[in-house]
């Protein structure tokens, strides 16, 4: 489980690094583009998969599903990285783009550079939903089925130990990747980010197909879904559709703990990114500076999650519990959220003293403090975020499992994003750009982690009451004892 949970996230992590900077550096296009790519073309595609996910778990098991939707994305990578990307300039509708630039409000440039690089739209779509369907949904899932609340508390750390290795990983080969001096005998590529990047998708290819494998080889070894378990589900089957999992979860107060959670916090790593993004792109414009210096900070957030989840989140999990180990993550964000966004909101006398006292300048500065928190709350979130999550849905019924985990993952931060997402929109159409809205996502930020912690708390409690019934249920019952014999004089 170890090694399939290290390459599906070093697709992730590469994909993550990649996107980015296929979309915003892509031409007419820029950071304002991320908020219109997550609501109008991420989020139907969200609520496409999670309706095709439902379904298919109404025919088929969870090991079945698993294979489909690993070819899917093969199937995908492929035909992108030999047909889609090689023919872009063709592709791409740049006089439809440019008639929609003129009849269109500046605050929709993004709307527009998305429709105008709609194969670099798909690619960043795609690499969300491998986030989304593949490594949340599927392997997350498939560990919670099949790993115990003592188990999950011993071996999560472990977990997250690989899963933030392949991060470092990933970061090491795409600033790697990004010198490559162009290669006249290979038969891909006109210029060296060209092969760069098929070098990039033929590892993600790879990588999927060589976790398929694995994961086929551990269910085969009877240490994933085995054949008794599988003819269980069946006995018992678990009906699925979109409707009926949001019923449930509706009901269920301690699912909508942790959906509330997950939007929240994806509503503050949303509205942050979007104005860091924006600067580093002032800082780095071309594609190839912009992915190496984004190769080198998610280098450092992965190796930063994985020393957390080495040394620490195990043991502040096991010392501190659940609901204090969870608020680690939103605490740090108000204290580097305040720190990053007073680099860009003090006023301009005041912040040119600070940076000649340092000696820097106000770009590097902020640029510097929105990666620290970039950092910090990606590092946390690899480690402590995700695993407190997961964790959460390990004492649950399979029944809330199967119906709440598809639908809080699937949707939940498809919802959190895309709510982020229509606040920069409207911010974008009244202000006109990222620049002059930050002042707005400054107080938008500080009340989401509020409503963040708030999840935290109450779902606190929800856990340990139930873990601890749980513990109670699992105790050996007293035996009765027995009548001493009677004797006869």
């Amino acid at each position: 489980m170890l090694i399939i949970s290290f390459l599906i996230c070093f697709n992730y992590y590469l994909l993550k690094i990649v996107k980015d900077g296929v979309i915003i550096t892509a031409p007419s296009s820029g950071a304002e583009a991320l908020p219109y790519i997550k609501v109008w073309a991420i989020m139907p595609t969200a609520i496409l998969m999670m309706f095709l996910f439902t379904r298919l778990s109404n025919f088929f098991n969870r090991r079945t599903i698993f294979y489909a939707m690993i070819w899917f994305y093969i199937a995908y990578f492929v035909v992108f990285t030999f047909f889609l990307y090689p023919n872009r300039d063709v592709l791409h509708p740049h006089a439809f783009a440019d008639y929609l630039q003129g009849i269109l409000p500046k605050g929709c440039s993004g709307l527009v550079a998305i429709i105008r690089n709609w194969t670099f739209t798909t690619f960043y779509v795609m690499a969300e939903m491998w986030s989304t369907m593949i490594m949340t949904v599927l392997f997350w899932g498939f560990a919670n089925d099949v790993t115990s609340v003592k188990d999950a508390k011993r071996f999560y750390g472990l977990i997250g130990v690989g899963t933030n290795l392949s991060g470092v990983a990933a970061a090491f080969l795409v600033k790697n990747l990004t010198t490559h001096i162009f290669n006249p005998s290979l038969p891909f590529g006109k210029n060296s980010w060209d092969q760069s990047f098929a070098f990039m998708n033929f590892i993600i290819i790879g990588a999927a197909l060589i976790s398929m494998g694995l994961y086929w080889w551990l269910n085969r070894q009877g240490l994933g879904y085995t054949e008794e378990t599988l003819k269980a589900h069946r006995e018992s089957p678990i009906k699925m559709g979109m409707r009926k999992s949001f019923k449930y979860l509706a009901k269920s107060k301690y699912l909508m703990c942790i959906a509330i959670l997950v939007i929240t916090f994806n509503i503050v790593i949303n509205l942050a990114e979007v104005v860091w993004k924006d600067q580093v792109k002032h800082l780095y414009p071309t594609i190839a500076d912009f992915n190496s210096y984004m190769a080198g900070i998610n280098f450092w957030i992965a190796l930063l999650a994985a020393l957390i989840s080495l040394l620490i989140s195990g043991n502040v999990i096991r010392a501190l519990g659940w609901t204090k180990s969870a608020l680690i993550a939103p605490l740090l964000t108000l204290v580097t959220g305040a720190l990053f966004f007073a680099a860009l909101l003090l006023p301009k006398a005041t912040l040119i003293e600070i940076c000649a006292a340092i000696g820097t300048s106000p770009i590097l500065l902020a640029v510097f403090l929105g990666s620290l928190q970039n950092c910090l709350l990606r590092g946390t979130k690899y480690s402590l975020v995700d695993q407190t999550k997961e964790l959460a849905f390990v004492p649950l019924s399979q029944e809330s499992k199967m119906k709440g985990k598809p639908a809080i993952d699937g949707l939940g931060s498809r919802l959190g994003k895309s709510g982020a997402s229509l606040m920069y929109q409207f911010l974008l159409i009244t202000f006109g750009t990222i620049v002059g809205s930050i002042p707005i996502v400054a107080f938008l930020l500080l009340i989401a982690v509020v409503g963040w912690i708030f999840a935290v708390k109450v779902l606190g409690k929800q856990f340990n009451q139930l873990t601890a019934e749980q513990a109670q249920a699992e105790l050996p019952e007293p035996s009765e004892k027995e009548e001493p014999a009677l004797t006869h004089p």
